[in-house]
């Protein structure tokens, strides 16, 4: 039995899909995976910290249309590598820049912890 590859997404419903999730949520990770799954060590990392202070984050999986995922979000960020988070529509970083503000004791003031 063949599954044909995924035809994923195309660029510009991507780039909504990216501007409309990072405009309507408090704290976006975008990964590898799943919240229930994660498929690389730097997307689980990144959700294990944030989780550590937020349990409302929004997750959205890149692994549909990853080229597509990784030009849209180097629009918002500057940067092509996933995972990326974002606090309030601003651009945190990814998984190594959130286990620096861990270790620094500034993760939870900056995922805007009350």
């Amino acid at each position: 039995m063949d599954f044909p590859p995924s035809q994923g997404l195309d660029q510009e419903e991507v780039e909504e899909h990216v501007a409309e999730t990072i405009e309507e949520n408090d704290v976006v990770l975008f990964m590898k995976g799943t919240a229930l799954m994660p498929q690389c060590g730097y997307s689980r990392r990144a959700l294990g910290l944030i989780s550590q202070y937020r349990d409302d984050v929004e997750t959205v999986d890149v692994l549909e249309s990853l080229p597509e995922y990784r030009a849209a979000l180097e629009q918002h960020s500057g940067w092509e590598t996933i995972p990326q988070t974002f606090v309030d529509g601003e651009f945190v970083g990814g998984s190594d820049v959130l286990a620096e503000l861990e270790e620094r004791g500034e993760l939870a003031e900056t995922l805007d912890v009350e």
